[in-house]
């Protein structure tokens, strides 16, 4: 244990003495061109950069769902006429153009939607394309991927028998990585601390309820569920019927998820550690905050992925 502490603080007293660090009362500024994976990242990063003194500057050219295709797709019906709508897709209709030149951003981040992430032919042309806009109309931002994760144990793959969260994680960081080596861009590692967080001894892996039967459920019952990074299940209201339904969601992040993929961000664009940052959402004890925030700088700054499972 002992071992373990002096490692942390040997590699955080590095993030703070380093050439390349940044220090306390830093303001970055970060566009994130991406979907609801975007927005989970997001979540808490406000936070924990006031609980460090430090300042966020953060725009979000968000749609749920979207993938590279449509964000260039809305992209070009702007350029073609900046009047249809179909080219503001964005909050306060907004088009990305508007978005990239409204401050001077040092980092902007673009991924794939979650469904195509372990595909790699679905990034070209399309990632091409939106990494020469951001050129274009911000020349001055180091573009960085967003590496997004793989979905939990119980999702349904689409019905694919080979794919389960293991070669989910596989393809997607074979595919993100390709892009980082042909653009030579970095990556924030979420995918990767995601993974990491269910290989590690101290989380370990979800586990899911035995006794939980989802067939036979009657609101509000729900699942003793642990461990888990994704958002599991809950009761949904239909907009159209008023009736509530049990769904499953395996595949954004609830609050450890969220909190682990900010503290991740927060190391990536603060470049400072977050081992004992003192900011800790609610409902999430102060023990596994620790955890998690151990993880996310064994990743990013300590630079370790996960091994590949076979």
């Amino acid at each position: 244990m002992l071992g373990k502490t002096f490692t942390i603080l040997a590699a955080s007293l590095a993030l703070v003495v380093g050439g390349a660090a940044r220090g306390q009362g830093t303001t970055v500024k970060v566009l994130a061109i991406g979907n609801s994976f975007s927005n989970d990242a997001l979540t808490y990063l406000d936070s924990l950069a006031k609980a460090t003194g430090n300042t966020l500057v953060r725009g979000h050219a968000m749609i749920g769902g979207c993938d590279f295709e449509r964000h260039m797709r809305h992209a070009d019906a702007h350029e073609k006429d900046p009047a249809d709508p179909a080219g503001r897709p964005y909050a306060g209709k907004k088009s990305l153009k508007d978005l990239l030149t409204q401050e001077a951003w040092e980092v902007v981040t673009i991924q794939q939607a979650s469904p195509k992430s372990f595909k790699p032919e679905t990034f070209h042309p399309h990632a091409d394309r939106l990494i020469e806009t951001v050129r274009r109309y911000a020349p001055q931002a180091e573009i960085v991927i967003h590496q997004t994760w793989a979905y939990r144990d119980d999702h349904g793959f689409f019905g694919q028998p080979d794919l389960n969260p293991d070669s989910m994680y596989r393809g997607l960081r074979a595919a993100y990585d390709g892009l980082a080596q042909q653009y030579g861009l970095r990556q924030i590692p979420s995918g990767d601390a995601m993974e990491a967080a269910r290989r590690d001894p101290d989380w370990g892996r979800f586990v899911p309820d035995p006794d939980f039967d989802p067939a036979n459920a009657v609101r509000p019952a729900l699942p003793k569920e642990r461990r888990s990074l994704h958002g599991g299940y809950g009761w949904r209201r239909d907009r159209q019927t008023g009736e509530y339904r049990l769904s499953n969601d395996a595949i954004h992040a609830n609050r450890y998820g969220d909190y682990l993929l900010g503290c991740v961000w927060f190391e990536f664009l603060f470049r400072q550690s977050a081992v004992g940052i003192g900011f800790i959402p609610e409902g999430i004890d102060a023990a596994d905050a620790a955890i998690l925030q151990r993880i996310a700088h064994r990743v990013v700054s300590e630079k370790q992925r996960p091994e590949l499972a076979p």
